[in-house]
């Protein structure tokens, strides 16, 4: 079973960026979908990205289009979440996701904090 281990969070400004990462074991990583969610307290689960396993076709959720990038590393066995112009309402605990027809697996996620 994929084991995900999130990195990168942390605390940024209104305007500023952060690159979250998510580092993927015990997996042959390139055949997974590889996701990111969000969630703040009180609130459901918020799909932020996702790229495809095959031809790293991606998909953004309309809140973050255009100021987010998924990107994978598929040598590294690694997903990148590149957040810019970073809104208070981006801050959320922010979840890896790993899917294929066996499996659907998530980290533990990691913290976002953006501050005015």
């Amino acid at each position: 079973q994929v084991q995900l281990v999130e990195s990168g969070g942390g605390l940024a400004q209104s305007g500023g960026s952060l690159r979250l990462s998510c580092l993927a074991s015990g997996v042959t990583f390139r055949r997974y979908r590889m996701s990111w969610f969000r969630q703040v307290p009180g609130k459901e689960r918020e799909f932020v990205a996702t790229i495809s396993s095959t031809d790293s076709h991606t998909t953004y959720g309309d809140s973050v289009k255009g100021r987010f990038t998924i990107s994978r590393d598929n040598a590294k066995n690694t997903v990148y979440l590149q957040m810019t112009s970073l809104k208070l309402e981006d801050t959320a605990v922010y979840y890896c996701n790993a899917r294929d027809i066996w499996e659907d697996s998530w980290g533990q996620g990691t913290q976002v904090t953006v501050s005015s």
